[in-house]
């Protein structure tokens, strides 16, 4: 079900966000309690404000009201994905190179399931990561098939 909403607001809100030079980050249907909400996340190489979310929320609306692909109530929100947006498409791995990642895995690569540090490179079948390891920094090289969940990882 969820799937089917994701798949359909997709095609509906990527010309929308094609149009304002915008990106979809992504799109997700979830129950949260007794509540369904719709969660549309935009951005752009120079960030995106209020007043971009406010347009694509009202055109994305005006959509839906007159497709009506979602039979249940629910509540919209269209915003950035933030500092640590997901890097969910090895598209966005690769505009991330040069910067800090944290990465989940499916199964541990030299004992880890996890690891967070700078991007190296990326050739769309492997992740280099340069991590801490202690006092030392090390590479670690990851399939890409073995990333569960990658995002921006900010460091203070």
């Amino acid at each position: 079900m969820s799937d089917k909403v994701t798949t359909i607001v997709e095609q509906l809100v990527t010309p929308i966000v094609s149009e304002m030079q915008l990106e979809l980050v992504d799109v997700e249907f979830k129950k949260e309690g007794k509540n369904w909400f719709l969660r549309v996340y935009i951005d752009s190489e120079s960030g995106v404000d209020i007043e971009d979310c406010g347009t694509v929320s009202e055109r994305l609306s005006e959509l839906l009201d007159e497709k009506d692909p979602i039979p249940q109530a629910y509540f919209l929100e269209v915003s950035s994905p933030g500092a640590e947006r997901p890097l969910k498409k090895s598209a966005d791995v690769e505009k991330a190179v040069g910067k800090n990642i944290y990465v989940t895995l499916y199964e541990p690569i030299n004992g880890e399931k996890s690891y967070e540090g700078k991007l190296i490179a990326f050739d769309g079948v492997e992740l280099t990561i340069a991590t801490k390891q202690k006092t030392r920094v090390i590479e670690v090289v990851i399939p890409y098939e073995k990333v569960a969940s990658a995002r921006l990882a900010v460091v203070f």
